[in-house]
């Protein structure tokens, strides 16, 4: 007679929409690392809008594969057992990694966690730093020690800049020797701020809401990690030669980029879908190691309590990382 399978607690929606009612906790079993996989014993997971754009359907037919679907792809935990041809770690390693579906990991995008950085730490990295650091290359920032190349952006404009995204973009933009000009909410302004940045807009003012820097510089770059804003509203502060990442592109942004492209524009809106990479993984990392790259963790929450951590999320206010912790006191 076969052993009983082993299980784990998972939370997993069956169908699109529903939000944060739409999760459900189970149990399900504790899958089998394929080759080039890992098994993790998972310790922390961060939500990011793209969890809850996925239950939404903004991704089918590619996201979610199947129902049930178990969501959330940034993790840190343990390694357990290792698939097939994989020889960089063990069990017993930390790691952080970014994978769909929960509990198993691809070795190509896992990275050690050093011990400096916490668990929760370590889960907010895969995708929101990742963004923003691949935001900023695709804006022409190359180096990130300071010494910026002579022909590099010199201003940058960070939008929703207490968010996930926009709290790691404001520090790697200082680290590349920038002057950042950042947007946030009134309560917001002092921890932005406290970021590096030189100069800080509340959105809500018709000068926040024109993007206007009160030095009156203009804009080489924008890391557009807000939504809605026209191109018409970037125009007017961008110099001779710019260009906006947008990671929250619509129709019209889209419209516009291709527009651009094909007119050789000098003013350029370009959408960024991220592309996960182990070493950009592992040097933010590294950076965090280091002390250089400081995770805000807006809240925690244990895994019983997740579907609070999935509303909190959606409603779109949260200053940082929002974690969901597991093997900790309910």
């Amino acid at each position: 007679m076969a052993a009983p399978k082993k299980m784990m607690r998972a939370l997993q929606y069956d169908k699109y929409g529903g939000g944060a009612e739409g999760l459900k906790h189970v149990e399900v079993p504790i899958p089998s690392p394929k080759k080039g996989e890992l098994l993790l014993k998972m310790e922390a997971a961060s939500i990011n809008p793209i969890d809850w754009k996925i239950q939404k359907g903004m991704l089918r037919p590619f996201l979610p594969p199947k129902f049930p679907f178990v969501p959330v792809g940034d993790l840190s935990g343990e390694v357990v057992e290792l698939g097939s041809g994989v020889t960089s770690f063990k069990p017993g390693d930390k790691v952080i990694s970014i994978s769909f579906p929960y509990a198993v990991a691809p070795a190509a995008l896992t990275v050690a966690r050093p011990p400096e950085v916490s668990a929760a730490e370590g889960a907010c990295l895969p995708t929101a730093a990742a963004t923003a650091l691949q935001q900023l290359k695709a804006a022409g920032i190359s180096s990130f020690d300071g010494s910026g190349a002579t022909n590099a952006p010199k201003n940058v404009l960070i939008t929703a800049a207490s968010g996930g995204v926009g709290h790691y973009a404001v520090q790697l933009a200082k680290l590349a020797g920038l002057h950042v000009t950042a947007t946030c909410g009134e309560r917001n302004l002092g921890f932005v701020r406290g970021l590096g940045a030189d100069e800080v807009l509340d959105y809500k003012t018709p000068e926040g809401a024109k993007l206007q820097s009160p030095s009156g510089v203009r804009y080489d770059a924008v890391a557009h990690c807000a939504t809605g804003t026209p191109w018409s509203t970037f125009a007017p502060v961008l110099a001779d030669r710019a260009t906006v990442v947008d990671v929250t592109p619509g129709i019209a942004a889209t419209a516009a980029s291709l527009l651009q492209k094909v007119t050789f524009a000098k003013k350029r809106l370009v959408p960024l879908v991220l592309m996960p990479k182990k070493e950009e993984m592992a040097w933010l990392a590294d950076m965090a190691r280091q002390g250089k790259l400081r995770t805000v963790i807006d809240s925690r929450f244990p895994l019983s309590r997740a579907q609070e951590a999935w509303a909190k999320s959606m409603e779109g206010h949260a200053t940082g990382k929002i974690v969901v912790e597991m093997g900790g006191v309910e």
